[in-house]
């Protein structure tokens, strides 16, 4: 009853204003930003807008003759609008009466108002809403770019080499393409995969650099002044391959499809990769020498190795773990590179 009185009130408002204001008729819905409304609902509110404004004008019409009836009886005041007050109470009873008879399911029109806000479409029985809803809440299947830096270290189980004794700060800056492939729309599981562009960046304190000898073989030399920048960069491609599995909570969309937000929440993934070599950069600046030269210095040409990455949203935390040796040929001896690091994707 609440109801009916609020949509009669709002419905008799408006048709006023189209007959007083000649202004078409419009409905206080939210912006197109925010929602939008279905032709359905809109065609028949519109509709029962204007039986209302008919039934109230009628009815006004015939309610002004008899108040100009009651008029011409001079009557005083007090006994004048106590008949008008029961002229006006018996046609709002009549308009009341006639508003029920055309048979407004309220209840009805705000579902299917509910149903198109959700699926952007008007649907016409259980079957179709619940294609729509299986059709929007599929499983996550996306690409998305990724950034990450870290930390590098360069494990070393045997005795320090000369590497070991000199590096200073090394890091792995990281971004690409990042594949989320969830299993089935409640699965926690999915496949994470992609596309990535890695540069591994070794700092050397103590004015050493990275020299070669007249067979090529790479040593770390001393350059006898002060060196402001001395690094060895190398860019890899990266592919990584693994599992990801979502802690959140299945998620219900009615009509018993159930879905899981795959992209959202807190994840845990594990995940092995594999990379192949672009070009090594030597960079050294100081007292009476700046350089950056491309060259071969006996970098691994392909690392793998397996990383292991907590999430939360889009925000990541990692470490990986390299199974082959950061230089190639037992050059520095048993390096390999461990990084801790975050992540963002988007």
């Amino acid at each position: 009853m609440i109801k009916k009185f609020i949509l009669m009130g709002f419905l008799c408002l408006l048709s006023n204003s189209v007959y007083s204001q000649r202004k078409p008729l419009t409905l206080n819905f939210p912006s197109k930003e925010d929602s939008q409304v279905s032709p359905v609902v809109k065609e028949k509110v519109d509709e029962y807008a204007k039986q209302i404004d008919l039934i109230i004008q009628e009815e006004k019409k015939q309610m002004e003759v008899e108040l100009l009836e009651l008029q011409g009886k001079n009557l005083d005041k007090a006994e004048f609008d106590k008949q008008k007050t029961a002229v006006a109470s018996k046609y709002a009873e009549k308009i009341d009466q006639r508003i029920e008879a055309l048979g407004f399911d309220l209840d009805t029109v705000i579902q299917k108002q509910v149903k198109y806000s959700l699926l952007n479409s008007d649907v016409t029985s259980k079957e179709e809403l619940k294609e729509k809803l299986l059709k929007k809440f599929r499983p996550t299947k996306n690409v998305g770019g990724y950034i990450s830096y870290g930390i590098m270290n360069l494990t070393n189980s045997k005795a320090d080499n000369s590497l070991d004794k000199n590096i200073g700060y090394a890091g792995n800056f990281e971004f690409g393409l990042k594949l989320n492939y969830q299993f089935s729309r409640t699965s926690p599981w999915g496949l994470i995969s992609g596309i990535g562009f890695s540069w591994r960046t070794l700092n050397i304190d103590n004015n050493m650099f990275f020299a070669k000898d007249g067979n090529a073989d790479v040593f770390l030399d001393n350059y006898g002044k002060d060196l402001s920048k001395s690094k060895l960069r190398t860019g890899y491609i990266m592919v990584p391959l693994g599992l990801q599995y979502n802690f959140s909570k299945l998620k219900n969309a009615g009509m018993d499809v159930q879905y899981r937000d795959y992209d959202k929440g807190f994840k845990v993934g594990a995940n092995v990769y594999g990379g192949v070599k672009m070009s090594t950069n030597n960079i050294i600046k100081g007292d009476g020498i700046s350089q950056r030269e491309r060259g071969n210095y006996q970098v691994n040409p392909f690392i793998y190795g397996a990383q292991f990455t907590v999430s939360y949203n889009d925000f990541s935390i990692f470490v990986k773990k390299d199974f082959g040796n950061f230089f190639k040929d037992n050059r520095f001896e048993n390096d390999k590179a461990l990084v801790f690091g975050v992540g963002l994707w988007w």
